[in-house]
Protein backbone atom coordinates (compact mmCIF):
# COMPACT_ATOMS: atom_id res chain seq x y z
CA UNK A 1 0.00 0.00 0.00
CA UNK A 2 2.82 2.47 0.81
CA UNK A 3 4.49 1.81 -2.77
CA UNK A 4 5.01 5.16 -4.85
CA UNK A 5 3.76 4.74 -8.69
CA UNK A 6 7.55 5.61 -11.19
CA UNK A 7 6.96 7.85 -13.18
CA UNK A 8 6.02 6.68 -16.72
CA UNK A 9 7.38 7.79 -19.90
CA UNK A 10 5.78 8.11 -23.77
CA UNK A 11 9.01 9.07 -25.45
CA UNK A 12 9.21 5.53 -26.90
CA UNK A 13 6.43 6.44 -28.84
CA UNK A 14 8.45 8.99 -30.53
CA UNK A 15 11.19 6.74 -31.29
CA UNK A 16 9.04 4.41 -32.80
CA UNK A 17 7.17 6.73 -35.29
CA UNK A 18 10.81 8.39 -35.84
CA UNK A 19 12.22 5.08 -37.03
CA UNK A 20 9.66 4.20 -38.81
CA UNK A 21 9.37 6.94 -41.14
CA UNK A 22 13.36 6.44 -41.28
CA UNK A 23 12.29 3.01 -42.88
CA UNK A 24 9.92 4.05 -44.73
CA UNK A 25 12.47 6.68 -46.41
CA UNK A 26 15.01 4.31 -46.51
CA UNK A 27 13.23 1.46 -48.33
CA UNK A 28 13.22 2.56 -52.08
CA UNK A 29 17.14 3.37 -51.82
CA UNK A 30 18.11 -0.80 -52.25
CA UNK A 31 15.03 -1.84 -54.02
CA UNK A 32 15.21 1.08 -56.49
CA UNK A 33 18.89 1.85 -56.21
CA UNK A 34 19.93 -2.04 -57.24
CA UNK A 35 17.18 -2.25 -59.79
CA UNK A 36 18.56 1.33 -61.51
CA UNK A 37 22.16 -0.26 -61.42
CA UNK A 38 21.19 -3.23 -63.41
CA UNK A 39 19.34 -1.68 -65.94
CA UNK A 40 21.48 1.14 -66.96
CA UNK A 41 25.14 0.08 -66.02
CA UNK A 42 27.20 -2.94 -68.09
CA UNK A 43 26.87 -6.18 -66.87
CA UNK A 44 30.57 -6.64 -65.46
CA UNK A 45 30.31 -2.68 -63.87
CA UNK A 46 27.31 -4.32 -62.05
CA UNK A 47 28.80 -6.09 -59.30
CA UNK A 48 30.82 -3.34 -58.15
CA UNK A 49 28.48 -0.97 -58.05
CA UNK A 50 26.41 -2.76 -55.91
CA UNK A 51 29.20 -3.43 -53.91
CA UNK A 52 30.21 0.05 -53.50
CA UNK A 53 26.24 0.68 -52.78
CA UNK A 54 26.03 -1.76 -49.66
CA UNK A 55 29.93 -0.62 -48.08
CA UNK A 56 28.81 2.80 -48.42
CA UNK A 57 25.80 1.48 -46.33
CA UNK A 58 28.18 0.23 -43.72
CA UNK A 59 30.09 3.23 -43.06
CA UNK A 60 26.74 4.26 -41.98
CA UNK A 61 26.51 2.05 -38.78
CA UNK A 62 30.26 2.51 -38.16
CA UNK A 63 29.80 6.44 -37.73
CA UNK A 64 27.11 5.85 -35.96
CA UNK A 65 29.43 4.04 -33.19
CA UNK A 66 31.74 6.34 -33.16
CA UNK A 67 28.65 9.02 -33.01
CA UNK A 68 27.62 6.79 -30.12
CA UNK A 69 30.98 6.40 -28.32
CA UNK A 70 31.16 10.10 -28.24
CA UNK A 71 27.48 11.03 -27.14
CA UNK A 72 28.03 8.40 -24.16
CA UNK A 73 30.69 10.48 -22.82
CA UNK A 74 28.75 13.55 -22.34
CA UNK A 75 25.80 13.51 -19.92
CA UNK A 76 22.28 12.43 -20.59
CA UNK A 77 21.03 16.53 -19.27
CA UNK A 78 24.07 18.19 -21.04
CA UNK A 79 23.09 21.71 -22.04
CA UNK A 80 20.38 21.74 -18.85
CA UNK A 81 22.78 21.28 -15.72
CA UNK A 82 25.99 22.57 -14.80
CA UNK A 83 28.52 20.26 -15.98
CA UNK A 84 30.61 21.03 -12.67
CA UNK A 85 28.04 19.33 -10.64
CA UNK A 86 27.89 15.95 -12.36
CA UNK A 87 29.80 13.71 -9.86
CA UNK A 88 29.46 10.83 -11.36
CA UNK A 89 31.76 9.53 -14.55
CA UNK A 90 31.27 7.51 -16.84
CA UNK A 91 32.88 4.26 -15.56
CA UNK A 92 29.60 4.21 -12.90
CA UNK A 93 27.22 2.10 -13.64
CA UNK A 94 24.95 4.84 -12.65
CA UNK A 95 25.91 6.88 -15.58
CA UNK A 96 23.29 7.45 -18.31
CA UNK A 97 25.09 9.08 -21.46
CA UNK A 98 23.35 11.80 -23.72
CA UNK A 99 21.34 9.14 -25.97
CA UNK A 100 19.27 11.49 -27.79
CA UNK A 101 21.55 13.81 -28.78
CA UNK A 102 22.50 10.70 -31.94
CA UNK A 103 19.03 10.67 -32.88
CA UNK A 104 19.33 14.35 -32.88
CA UNK A 105 22.09 14.74 -35.35
CA UNK A 106 21.13 11.81 -37.60
CA UNK A 107 18.02 13.22 -38.01
CA UNK A 108 19.80 16.44 -39.30
CA UNK A 109 22.20 14.79 -41.56
CA UNK A 110 19.38 12.32 -42.98
CA UNK A 111 17.31 15.77 -43.60
CA UNK A 112 20.18 17.48 -45.01
CA UNK A 113 21.45 15.13 -47.52
CA UNK A 114 17.38 14.46 -49.09
CA UNK A 115 17.90 17.95 -50.15
CA UNK A 116 19.80 16.77 -53.35
CA UNK A 117 17.14 14.35 -54.31
CA UNK A 118 14.70 17.34 -54.78
CA UNK A 119 16.56 18.86 -57.59
CA UNK A 120 16.78 15.60 -59.48
CA UNK A 121 14.57 15.61 -63.19
CA UNK A 122 11.40 13.39 -62.46
CA UNK A 123 12.67 11.17 -65.33
CA UNK A 124 16.13 10.06 -66.65
CA UNK A 125 17.30 8.97 -70.12
CA UNK A 126 17.76 5.72 -71.05
CA UNK A 127 20.28 3.54 -72.90
CA UNK A 128 19.43 3.16 -76.58
CA UNK A 129 19.52 -0.90 -75.41
CA UNK A 130 16.82 0.18 -72.65
CA UNK A 131 15.25 2.24 -75.64
CA UNK A 132 15.03 -0.95 -77.68
CA UNK A 133 13.58 -3.25 -75.33
CA UNK A 134 11.21 -0.57 -73.89
CA UNK A 135 9.70 -0.41 -77.37
CA UNK A 136 9.98 -4.15 -77.74
CA UNK A 137 8.05 -4.26 -74.44
CA UNK A 138 5.51 -2.10 -75.87
CA UNK A 139 4.99 -4.07 -78.90
CA UNK A 140 4.10 -6.86 -76.67
CA UNK A 141 1.72 -5.04 -74.90
CA UNK A 142 0.13 -3.88 -78.21
CA UNK A 143 -0.28 -7.79 -79.48
CA UNK A 144 -1.47 -8.89 -76.32
CA UNK A 145 -4.14 -5.94 -76.11
CA UNK A 146 -5.12 -6.68 -80.10
CA UNK A 147 -5.67 -10.45 -78.58
CA UNK A 148 -7.50 -9.19 -75.65
CA UNK A 149 -10.36 -7.38 -78.17
CA UNK A 150 -10.84 -10.61 -80.11
CA UNK A 151 -11.57 -12.30 -77.14
CA UNK A 152 -13.77 -10.14 -74.77
CA UNK A 153 -14.71 -12.79 -72.47
CA UNK A 154 -11.04 -13.19 -71.09
CA UNK A 155 -11.18 -9.56 -70.12
CA UNK A 156 -13.97 -9.60 -67.88
CA UNK A 157 -12.06 -8.49 -65.14
CA UNK A 158 -12.55 -10.61 -61.45
CA UNK A 159 -14.35 -8.91 -58.60
CA UNK A 160 -11.31 -8.98 -56.16
CA UNK A 161 -9.65 -7.17 -58.94
CA UNK A 162 -12.51 -4.46 -59.46
CA UNK A 163 -12.40 -4.29 -55.53
CA UNK A 164 -8.97 -4.22 -54.49
CA UNK A 165 -6.99 -4.49 -57.77
CA UNK A 166 -3.77 -3.04 -56.01
CA UNK A 167 -4.02 -6.08 -53.24
CA UNK A 168 -4.38 -8.37 -55.95
CA UNK A 169 -2.09 -7.47 -58.25
CA UNK A 170 0.65 -7.11 -54.86
CA UNK A 171 -0.32 -11.21 -54.28
CA UNK A 172 0.26 -12.18 -58.03
CA UNK A 173 3.65 -10.66 -57.78
CA UNK A 174 4.57 -11.60 -54.54
CA UNK A 175 3.39 -15.39 -55.02
CA UNK A 176 5.35 -15.48 -58.38
CA UNK A 177 8.55 -14.05 -56.53
CA UNK A 178 8.36 -16.92 -53.39
CA UNK A 179 7.77 -19.73 -56.34
CA UNK A 180 11.28 -18.82 -57.77
CA UNK A 181 13.52 -21.15 -55.98
CA UNK A 182 16.64 -19.48 -56.08
CA UNK A 183 15.26 -16.18 -55.03
CA UNK A 184 13.57 -18.17 -51.94
CA UNK A 185 16.77 -19.94 -51.23
CA UNK A 186 18.82 -16.59 -51.58
CA UNK A 187 15.99 -15.11 -49.56
CA UNK A 188 16.49 -17.65 -46.35
CA UNK A 189 19.96 -17.80 -46.59
CA UNK A 190 20.08 -13.56 -46.02
CA UNK A 191 17.39 -14.09 -43.12
CA UNK A 192 19.72 -16.10 -41.42
CA UNK A 193 22.41 -14.42 -42.40
CA UNK A 194 21.60 -10.87 -40.93
CA UNK A 195 20.44 -12.55 -37.64
CA UNK A 196 23.52 -13.99 -36.76
CA UNK A 197 25.03 -10.46 -37.70
CA UNK A 198 22.75 -7.86 -36.17
CA UNK A 199 23.06 -10.49 -32.76
CA UNK A 200 26.98 -9.98 -33.22
CA UNK A 201 26.93 -6.37 -33.14
CA UNK A 202 23.56 -6.12 -30.63
CA UNK A 203 25.62 -8.06 -27.57
CA UNK A 204 29.00 -7.84 -28.49
CA UNK A 205 29.62 -4.25 -26.85
CA UNK A 206 27.98 -5.26 -23.93
CA UNK A 207 29.61 -8.68 -23.33
CA UNK A 208 32.95 -6.21 -24.03
CA UNK A 209 31.62 -4.14 -20.90
CA UNK A 210 30.73 -7.13 -18.62
CA UNK A 211 33.62 -9.43 -19.50
CA UNK A 212 36.35 -6.51 -19.90
CA UNK A 213 35.54 -3.82 -17.81
CA UNK A 214 35.40 -1.30 -20.57
CA UNK A 215 32.99 2.10 -20.46
CA UNK A 216 30.20 2.18 -22.66
CA UNK A 217 31.53 4.40 -25.07
CA UNK A 218 34.57 2.44 -25.57
CA UNK A 219 32.90 -0.61 -26.45
CA UNK A 220 30.87 1.62 -28.93
CA UNK A 221 34.12 3.00 -30.24
CA UNK A 222 35.82 -0.56 -30.94
CA UNK A 223 32.95 -2.08 -32.21
CA UNK A 224 32.59 0.99 -34.93
CA UNK A 225 36.79 0.38 -35.71
CA UNK A 226 36.88 -3.15 -35.64
CA UNK A 227 34.45 -4.98 -36.32
CA UNK A 228 32.13 -3.00 -39.47
CA UNK A 229 34.86 -1.54 -42.04
CA UNK A 230 36.24 -5.42 -42.59
CA UNK A 231 32.59 -5.74 -43.38
CA UNK A 232 32.23 -3.11 -45.50
CA UNK A 233 35.84 -3.97 -47.18
CA UNK A 234 34.93 -7.55 -48.15
CA UNK A 235 31.78 -6.98 -50.26
CA UNK A 236 33.40 -4.35 -51.78
CA UNK A 237 36.57 -7.20 -52.31
CA UNK A 238 33.80 -9.67 -53.53
CA UNK A 239 32.23 -6.93 -56.13
CA UNK A 240 35.97 -6.25 -57.71
CA UNK A 241 36.98 -10.48 -58.01
CA UNK A 242 33.06 -10.77 -59.22
CA UNK A 243 33.63 -7.98 -62.07
CA UNK A 244 37.79 -9.54 -62.25
CA UNK A 245 36.15 -13.19 -63.05
CA UNK A 246 33.13 -12.26 -65.08
CA UNK A 247 30.93 -14.55 -62.43
CA UNK A 248 27.44 -15.86 -63.65
CA UNK A 249 24.78 -17.34 -61.50
CA UNK A 250 26.94 -20.51 -60.83
CA UNK A 251 29.94 -19.08 -60.46
CA UNK A 252 28.60 -16.37 -58.00
CA UNK A 253 26.51 -18.65 -56.20
CA UNK A 254 29.36 -21.05 -55.67
CA UNK A 255 31.95 -18.37 -54.43
CA UNK A 256 29.54 -16.93 -51.89
CA UNK A 257 29.06 -20.48 -50.34
CA UNK A 258 32.77 -20.97 -50.06
CA UNK A 259 33.37 -18.05 -48.95
CA UNK A 260 29.96 -18.25 -46.17
CA UNK A 261 31.22 -21.62 -44.96
CA UNK A 262 34.79 -20.14 -44.27
CA UNK A 263 33.55 -17.12 -42.63
CA UNK A 264 30.93 -19.53 -40.48
CA UNK A 265 34.23 -22.09 -39.83
CA UNK A 266 36.06 -19.50 -38.81
CA UNK A 267 33.62 -17.71 -36.41
CA UNK A 268 33.39 -21.40 -34.18
CA UNK A 269 36.83 -19.99 -32.54
CA UNK A 270 34.67 -17.89 -30.53
CA UNK A 271 33.37 -21.21 -28.80
CA UNK A 272 36.83 -21.74 -27.13
CA UNK A 273 37.65 -17.74 -26.53
CA UNK A 274 35.96 -15.92 -23.65
CA UNK A 275 36.43 -15.12 -20.23
CA UNK A 276 35.22 -16.43 -16.81
CA UNK A 277 31.43 -14.97 -15.34
CA UNK A 278 32.27 -12.62 -12.92
CA UNK A 279 31.02 -14.10 -9.26
CA UNK A 280 28.34 -12.49 -8.18
CA UNK A 281 26.33 -13.72 -5.04
CA UNK A 282 22.75 -15.45 -5.71
CA UNK A 283 23.40 -16.04 -9.10
CA UNK A 284 27.43 -17.44 -10.18
CA UNK A 285 27.94 -18.45 -6.51
CA UNK A 286 25.97 -18.79 -3.19
CA UNK A 287 25.54 -15.89 -0.85
CA UNK A 288 27.50 -17.71 1.51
Amino acid sequence: AGCEKEPSSYMWIYILLGNMLRGIGETPITPLGISYLDDFAKEENVPVYVACLHTVAMMGPMFGFLLGSLCAKLYVDIGFVDPGSITITPQDSRWVGAWWLGFLIGGTASFLSAIPFCFLPKSLKKPEEAKKDKAAHGLLETTGAAGNKLSPEKTKPRKCQLICPFLSDFCNSLKKVLGNRMYFTFLCCSLLQFNSFIGFVTYKPKYMEQQYGQSTSKSNFLIGITSLPPVGLGIFLGGLIMKKYKMGIIAATKFSFIVSFLSYAIGLLHFFVGCDNHMVAGMTVSYE
